[in-house]
């Protein structure tokens, strides 16, 4: 069953687009699959982060690595822009990612789009062997599950 997609672009750094091809490349797939699978990874430990005050946005809490690696995340420059094919279901993800991110950093982050930036940049702030190992045991371990059912709900 096809299941209906979703194009959006997002803003990474050179190095983070380089990341994802090589991942990509690795695993035998497209970058949109490493993308997906990635937000997969990251968004339950968004969850778990502290949320923080608005006012305290840019001040660090001592043992709070996460926030502080989002802010640093959040800070950098992000020149390239890369167009991704997600899943809709995942797309509709991304409001709640946005909010969760605003809970955390205090800052707000915007459309889809750019939610979709912050999470996946903060997914490839991981060690490079660690996002590869993580993905080859995603995928080894993808063939013995079952089959995801979607449900339809009449309107």
């Amino acid at each position: 069953m096809d299941c209906e997609e979703v194009m959006l672009t997002v803003r990474i750094t050179a190095a983070e687009r380089a990341l994802l091809r090589e991942l990509a490349r690795g695993h035998g797939t497209d970058v949109s699959d490493v993308v997906v699978d990635g937000l997969l990874d990251v968004i339950p430990g968004l969850h778990v982060l502290p949320a923080r005050s608005t006012g305290a946005a840019l001040a660090a809490i001592p043992g709070d690595a996460g926030v502080v690696q989002l802010l640093r995340v959040l800070a950098r420059p992000a020149p390239c822009a890369m167009t991704l094919w997600l899943p809709a279901a995942v797309a509709d993800l991304l409001p709640l990612v946005g909010e969760r991110i605003a809970a955390v950093s205090g800052l707000r982050v915007g459309p889809a789009s750019a939610a979709l930036a912050a999470a996946l940049r903060f997914w490839l702030t991981g060690d490079p062997k660690r996002l590869a190992a993580g993905l080859a045991g995603l995928h080894r371990h993808g063939a013995s599950r079952p089959a995801v059912q979607r449900l339809d709900v009449a309107a």
